[in-house]
C-alpha cells in the first residue's frame, strides 16, 4: 500500500490538521502516517492556543517513521515555529521524499498567526528547494510574495514569484479573491486558470489542509500532477457543499459526502424495491392519476438527476393491481428528481418523493393523518419545452419552501396549462412515503372518495 506522511499540528476538532488529513488518506486509498508538529486548542469558533511540539521530540518521530516506513509521499502543513521547520527541512533533505506537498499554515482562518518571520524565513530558503507542489491561498501568497493579490492576475504572477523560489509546481488558490474563484497552477513555463462555481458554503473549516493532503494522497497512487490536482479539487468541491453543521461556528468540510453517496446506491434501489412491493399489496390503483405515478429516491448528497432512482416506466394501475414494468435505476424520472433535489435545498432528510393524484379535501383529511400540507403557486405563464417544464417545476418547489419551516409532506401542485393538479408525497425514504399514500388511501376511501 502506498504511503503518505502527514506533518502538521493536531487540531481536536477534527476540521483540520493531521486528523482531517488522515481521514482524507484513508478514503483515498492510501496509508497515512503522522508526525505530529503542534498541539492546538480550537474549535468551530477559532484557535484559543498553539502548543509546540519540542523540535527534538518532532525529530524523533520524523526519524522513526523515515527509518521504517517506505514514504512515497509527504504532506507538510503547520509547522509552528522556526525551530520545527528547520528540524523537519534536515530531515526532508536527509530522506528525499518522492514527493513533498507543502501547504504554508501562516494563520488561522480567524486571523491568528501560526508561522512567525523566522519561521516563515526557514520555509522560504530549506523548504521550498525540497518541494514538488506549494498550495498557497491569496493571502498566504501574498506574504510569502510582499505584492498584493488582488486579483486573478496578481494570483498568477505571485504563483510564478513563488515556483522561482524553488517548487517545481505551485496551485495559488483564488478562494479568498472576490468574483468565481480561480485558482492558478503554474510550473514556471505554463500558467493553468482552474475554475470553479462559488458555493455558498458555510461550513469550510479545514479546506487548505484536505486539499494538500488529497493531492498528496493521488501522487502518492501515481496519477501526474495536474491529474491529481483536478482530482482533488473535485473531492473538496464536494466536501465543501456538503459541510458539516458541527459545533456553534464554522463547521468542518465533508470529504466522506461523494463515498457515502456511491455506498449508499445499492441501498436505495433496495429500498424503492421494499417501498414498491408495499403498495403492490395495499392496493393503492386509486391513488394513481391519468399520466401515471413514480416513486423516487436521492442517494446521500446527491449532485443531480443521476443520483436519484425511480421506476422506467413508472407506476401502472392494472387489472390485478399496481403494476411495475421494470426495476428501479437512477435517472429514470426527470420530474421527481426535480422536485427531490429542490427539496434537498431546504430539507436534507427528505430524499424521497411520489406523485398521486390530489382530491379535492385534502386539505381538512392531511391533519387528521398528523400530515402537514403545503400547497404550490400556479406557473404565470407556459413552459416553451420540456426543460422548461423542469426549470419551473423546481421554481416552484423552492418558491413553497421557506427557510427554517417545518418540512411538509405533502406539496399540492396546482397544475398549469394543460398541467393536471397532482401531489408529492414527501420522506425521508421510500418505506415512509409508501406508508404515507396507504394511510391517505386508506383516509379518502373512508370519506367516500376513493372508489
Amino acid at each position: 500500500m502506498k504511503t503518505v506522511l502527514i506533518i502538521a499540528g493536531s487540531d481536536p476538532g477534527a476540521g483540520a490538521g493531521l486528523q482531517q488529513d488522515l481521514k482524507v488518506a484513508t478514503l483515498l486509498g492510501v496509508y497515512g502516517l503522522t508526525v505530529v508538529t503542534a498541539l492546538t486548542v480550537q474549535n468551530s469558533l477559532g484557535v484559543q492556543a498553539v502548543h509546540p511540539v519540542a523540535p527534538e521530540v518532532v525529530d524523533a518521530q520524523l526519524l522513526a517513521v523515515f527509518s521504517d516506513f517506505p514514504v512515497t509521499a509527504v504532506k507538510v502543513g503547520m509547522l509552528a515555529n522556526a525551530e520545527v521547520a528547520r528540524t523537519v527541512a534536515r530531515r526532508l533533505q536527509e530522506y528525499r521524499p518522492p514527493f513533498l506537498v507543502v501547504d504554508p499554515v501562516l494563520a488561522a482562518s480567524s486571523g491568528g498567526a501560526l508561522l512567525e518571520p523566522e519561521g516563515v524565513a526557514v520555509l522560504n530558503e530549506e523548504i521550498f528547494p525540497l518541494t514538488y507542489l506549494l498550495t498557497p491561498n491569496a493571502p498566504e501568497a501574498a506574504r510569502l510574495t510582499g505584492m498584493e493579490v488582488n486579483t486573478t492576475s496578481d494570483l498568477e504572477e505571485a504563483a510564478r514569484r513563488l515556483q522561482k523560489m524553488g517548487p517545481q509546481w505551485v496551485l495559488a488558490k483564488g478562494g479568498h479573491l472576490p468574483g468565481e474563484p480561480v485558482d492558478v497552477l503554474t510550473d514556471g513555463s505554463n500558467a493553468y486558470h482552474l475554475g470553479g462555481p462559488r458555493l455558498t458554503a458555510p461550513h469550510g473549516h479545514g479546506t487548505g489542509c484536505a486539499l494538500a493532503a488529497a493531492i498528496a494522497a493521488h501522487l502518492a497512487r501515481s496519477l501526474a500532477l495536474p491529474e491529481a490536482v483536478q482530482e482533488a479539487r473535485n473531492l473538496i468541491a464536494q466536501a465543501l457543499r456538503w459541510g458539516l453543521p458541527l459545533g456553534h461556528g464554522r463547521g468542518p468540510v465533508n470529504p466522506y459526502a461523494p463515498f457515502a453517496r456511491e455506498k449508499g446506491r445499492y441501498r436505495v434501489l433496495e429500498s424503492l424495491n421494499a417501498a414498491a412491493a408495499r403498495l403492490q399489496r395495499e392496493e393503492i390503483r386509486g391513488l394513481i392519476p391519468e399520466t401515471l405515478s413514480n416513486l423516487a429516491y436521492a442517494a446521500a448528497y446527491a449532485e443531480g438527476p443521476q443520483d436519484v432512482a425511480a421506476f422506467p416506466g413508472k407506476l401502472a394501475p392494472g387489472p390485478q393491481g399496481l403494476l411495475i414494468p421494470a426495476p428501479p435505476a437512477f435517472g429514470a424520472s426527470r420530474e421527481l428528481a426535480a422536485v427531490i433535489l429542490a427539496v434537498l435545498e431546504n430539507h436534507p432528510r427528505l430524499r424521497a418523493a411520489m406523485n398521486i393524484r390530489y382530491f379535492e379535501g385534502l386539505e381538512e383529511i392531511a391533519p387528521l393523518l398528523s400530515l402537514t400540507m403545503l400547497a404550490m403557486e400556479r406557473a404565470e405563464e407556459s413552459p416553451k419545452a420540456d426543460n422548461g417544464a423542469l426549470q419551473g417545476l423546481t421554481a416552484k418547489v423552492a418558491a413553497a419552501l421557506k427557510p427554517g419551516e417545518p418540512p411538509p409532506d405533502l406539496l399540492h401542485d396546482p397544475g398549469d396549462w394543460g398541467r393536471e393538479p397532482r401531489l408529492y408525497l414527501l420522506g425521508t425514504d421510500p418505506e415512509t412515503v409508501a406508508a404515507k399514500a396507504v394511510a391517505l388511501k386508506n383516509a379518502l376511501s373512508a370519506a367516500g372518495k376513493l372508489r
